[in-house]
């Protein structure tokens, strides 16, 4: 499949992860799949472990695109009883939707959070897997996000979504983007036309799909993930990249194509990188990047997050809404 890095406006948030198939997680006790009774200390304690190991093994970005492709499946149009209309509802740890080929790579991204379950079994996978998202962009340098956590889990394979939710950074063979597949229709010969079926289809508005574009300034795309990007580039291939404390890092797995230098610092850099004509040719332009400037409802979030700090304000609206798509929350104890 040519899927794009664009899954859910940062599919190329990738670091170097297994895409060995992989299928539910052991139970670790009978509640773990159901509604949890989480208290805040078990919030507290599953977050410490997070940062720890976010700055670690630098793995913000795969974690962003681990939560956002499990919340990304919802389809606002689905009226039946929770959790039929997919989200932020921690499916993806199960097979098939694993499986998908816009998540390849992202077992590896559960296998590492599952210490956390481990330590703090009442806390959900879909707590754990959102909670490593906004952690990977806090502490990135981005802003800090309204997070609510309290999350019920999927309780099996069969509440998985089915394949083809998410969108798609390039045209297809036949020279349209999405397809028919999914729980609606995304197919549309523009780019832009097919970020508006995914996104509205989620209930999300035109400056949260800019805004959310915007987190390609963080990570990486893969050409074995995502068709695109090259197997390395002078800013992916081992040397230092620079941290959000100004430190520089070589803790990372080489390879992948950036959309910015700095591919590990969350800033709106993205934003004055891609009409930048005089930027390396290294870095990535995609058609899903250059068509939030085209498209005259798109450009003027995309001119205006230029500015950081009101990149930064609609961002931790856009990752909060997306963070709460589809989920039921149970009361913190």
């Amino acid at each position: 499949l040519h899927r794009s890095i664009m899954k859910i406006a940062a599919a190329a948030l990738l670091l170097a992860a297994s895409a060995d198939a992989f299928t539910a997680p052991r139970v670790h006790n009978s509640r773990t799949t159901t509604s949890l009774s989480v208290t805040q200390a078990d919030l507290d304690g599953a977050q410490g472990m997070v940062d720890d190991i976010l700055k670690t093994k630098n793995c913000g970005p795969v974690m962003v695109r681990l939560a956002w492709h499990d919340s990304g499946t919802h389809d606002c149009s689905i009226t039946e009883e929770w959790p039929a209309s997919g989200g932020a509802i921690g499916s993806i740890r199960f097979d098939p939707e694993i499986n998908h080929g816009a998540n390849a790579g992202l077992a590896s991204a559960v296998k590492i959070l599952e210490p956390v379950k481990e330590k703090y079994p009442d806390v959900s996978y879909a707590d754990i897997f959102q909670m490593a998202s906004a952690r990977g962009i806090e502490l990135a340098g981005g802003p800090k996000i309204d997070m609510k956590y309290g999350r019920a889990d999927a309780t099996g394979p069969e509440q998985c979504s089915p394949e083809g939710n998410l969108p798609d950074a390039e045209a297809g063979p036949e020279g349209k983007f999405g397809g028919a597949g999914g729980t609606a229709s995304t197919e549309d010969e523009s780019a832009a036309g097919h970020l508006r079926k995914v996104f509205h289809r989620m209930g999300l508005d035109d400056e949260a799909i800019v805004a959310l574009s915007g987190a390609h300034t963080f990570g990486r795309a893969y050409a074995d993930r995502s068709g695109l990007g090259a197997e390395k580039t002078k800013f992916t291939d081992g040397s230092a990249t620079k941290l959000a404390d100004g430190s520089d890092t070589t803790s990372y797995t080489p390879g992948g194509s950036p959309w910015v230098e700095n591919w590990l610092v969350f800033d709106n850099s993205y934003f004055t990188t891609i009409t930048d004509e005089s930027t390396d040719e290294e870095l990535l332009k995609l058609t899903s990047d250059k068509c939030l400037w085209e498209d005259e409802k798109f450009a003027p979030f995309a001119t205006k997050f230029a500015d950081k700090d009101a990149f930064f304000e609609s961002y931790a609206k856009a990752h909060k809404a997306l963070s709460e798509l589809g989920s039921k929350f149970e009361p913190i104890e």
